[in-house]
């Protein structure tokens, strides 16, 4: 494992490492700017995919530890047997194979920032000692008579709710409120689906740099498409699903006839009922309200055949109304039969 160190010549903003103008994006924006001049401990949850490490390296990237390392470790990924060495480091003849001493993870990250990625795949016994690194700054290497100090900035993940696991016996409660001292959750894709235009064409952006002379864009049925897909795999799915139709692509626009079928059988706009308790907490109504508003534009806009004015008198309102909310929710219309008309020597595209 090696430590990754920031770029001091190339200047970070963590709008272009977390991509999007929906209000969920914004609040984690500016939660990352607030809590990372501090020295707390953060906790990050949400779904595989959502970008959870790209939040820490923000995080470490805007913190006075930018110039140190920053090293991840993916507790899920390491052997249980050997994850206490590999973060901790061992001394020589400390077990089978320990032919010399070895610096641990912890170590590496000294005057830095370590992340530890699925932390509820960490052994309960290993949980103990990194509460002891939490509270104290001391590793004590396997074999070693003495412990150092480190000093080290620990930012955790869980795609898995450890308050389940806390309650289940499986982690243990006072690292799972050492660890959240600030919480973090990212929202999956499918909540935000306004972003997706903004993340496909800054995955674009980034082809178009890596080849340069190519122009690639995306028609506006494949971007509905795209849309309206639940995205199980959040934006890494997103990500890789770009990529493999920039190289499938023969032209320069992607189209739906290279859209694979479980995307196209699987889009959908999000339809599942709004279930809310306001006994379960603080209740953002505006939020609520855009995103009934955005259901009820789609599903105007499909039964209108993307016909703007027709799907505006579905709803009993004004052409000018209808515009101003579908762009408020970030719904995009499907082109209506007068648009590929009109549009039939020029394709509309996105890019």
């Amino acid at each position: 494992m090696q430590a990754k160190f920031a770029e001091p010549e190339t200047p970070f903003g963590v709008e272009r490492a977390l991509v999007g103008a929906h209000p969920a994006i914004v609040k984690l924006r500016a939660l990352i700017e607030r809590v990372a001049p501090t020295e707390v401990t953060v906790l990050i949850t949400g779904e595989s995919g959502t970008g959870k490490e790209v939040v820490a390296q923000a995080i470490h990237r805007l913190s006075p530890r930018s110039l140190q390392p920053f090293v991840p470790v993916n507790c899920a990924a390491i052997p249980h047997d050997l994850l206490e060495s590999e973060m901790f480091g061992h001394e020589r003849g400390a077990f089978t194979g320990a032919a010399g001493s070895r610096h641990g993870l912890l170590a590496t990250a000294d005057r830095g920032t370590i992340f530890l990625d699925e932390i509820g795949e960490m052994p309960i016994g290993l949980q103990a000692k990194l509460l002891r690194v939490l509270e104290d700054g001391v590793v004590r290497p396997v074999g070693a008579d003495r412990a150092t100090r480190v000093n080290v900035r620990v930012i955790a993940a869980s795609s898995v709710d450890l308050g389940t696991a806390v309650a289940k016996g499986a982690f243990r409660e006072d690292l799972f409120y050492r660890l959240q001292v600030v919480p973090i959750v990212i929202a999956p894709l499918r909540e935000r689906r306004s972003d997706i235009p903004l993340l496909t064409e800054h995955f674009l952006e980034r082809i178009r740099d890596r080849t340069p002379g190519r122009e690639i864009a995306i028609s506006r049925e494949a971007m509905v498409a795209l849309w309206s897909y639940d995205w199980p795999g959040n934006v890494r799915e997103l990500e890789n699903m770009v990529e493999r139709l920039a190289i499938l692509c023969e032209g320069s626009i992607i189209d739906t006839s290279i859209l694979p079928d479980n995307l196209v059988a699987g889009a959908r706009p999000a339809t599942a009922p709004i279930a809310v308790k306001l006994s379960d907490g603080a209740v953002n109504l505006n939020d609520l309200v855009r995103e009934l508003e955005g259901r009820l534009i789609n599903d105007a806009l499909k039964q209108a055949g993307g016909n703007k004015q027709a799907a505006a008198r579905l709803l009993g309102l004004k052409r000018t109304t209808f515009s101003a909310k579908l762009r408020r929710c970030g719904v995009i219309a499907p082109a209506s039969l007068d648009d590929r008309e009109k549009d039939s020597t020029s394709k509309e595209s996105y890019g």
